[in-house]
């Protein structure tokens, strides 16, 4: 059973992404806000759950969690912006979405920005807003309940999107990859070239040569 909270007593947001090692697609992640007393043992990092068990744990999520949201950053802001710096804006515009505006929040992994709650650009309070207190944890979503359920929103809602793409170029398999360096997904990259949800700055080849053409 993962420990339900990091900051007892506080609204707590759980973030992660998914998709941050892929060739192709965006980066998704989620933040989600857990009831105090919201308990599920099969809950756990998505990465140890079936692809049953995620989508299955996914309507879980989104009926009892108190708020829940997904962010997005595409891969040509991913080639602009890099990858990690895409990975903490996907969280911040989850965390812009909430319902339910967090006291706290814990972030997988070891690298974070200040978030601050959205305010209008020209509100003199802009000046006065503090970011909402943030922990990074490795390893969060094997160790959390709220970063272990937004680890399956992230993933799940990546892979919706990654079968909705594959119908377009299913030369790729990302119905079975995903996006990531499969070998398969590399070798056609060699023989069809890239296509407009390839990240241009990754190394599609697996070596340091990269690729100038694209289906435009």
């Amino acid at each position: 059973m993962l420990l339900p909270f990091y900051k007892e007593g506080v609204v707590e947001a759980g973030c992660d992404e998914a998709g941050r090692g892929c060739l192709a697609g965006p980066v998704f992640a989620a933040a989600v806000i857990l009831p105090p007393d919201f308990k599920n043992e099969m809950l756990n990092d998505s990465k140890q759950l079936t692809e049953k068990k995620r989508y299955q744990l996914r309507e879980v999520i989104e009926r009892e969690a108190m708020a829940w949201a997904v962010g997005i950053v595409d891969n040509k802001e991913i080639d602009k912006i890099n990858i990690l710096n895409a990975s903490i804006l996907a969280m911040h515009r989850a965390l812009d979405q909430l319902k339910v505006r967090p006291e706290n929040i814990i972030v997988d992994g070891n690298r974070w920005k200040p978030y601050f709650l959205p305010i209008a650009l020209n509100s003199q309070l802009s000046t006065l807003n503090s970011p909402i207190p943030a922990t990074t944890i490795v390893k969060g979503d094997g160790k959390f309940l709220s970063i272990a359920a937004a680890s399956i929103l992230a993933k799940t809602y990546r892979d919706d999107f990654m079968l909705r793409i594959h119908e377009e170029f299913p030369q790729y398999h990302w119905d079975k990859n995903k996006g990531y360096p499969a070998k398969v997904h590399r070798e056609a990259i060699r023989q069809f070239g890239t296509t407009p949800y390839h990240r241009m700055s990754f190394n599609l080849l697996g070596n340091t040569q990269q690729l100038e053409f694209d289906f435009g």
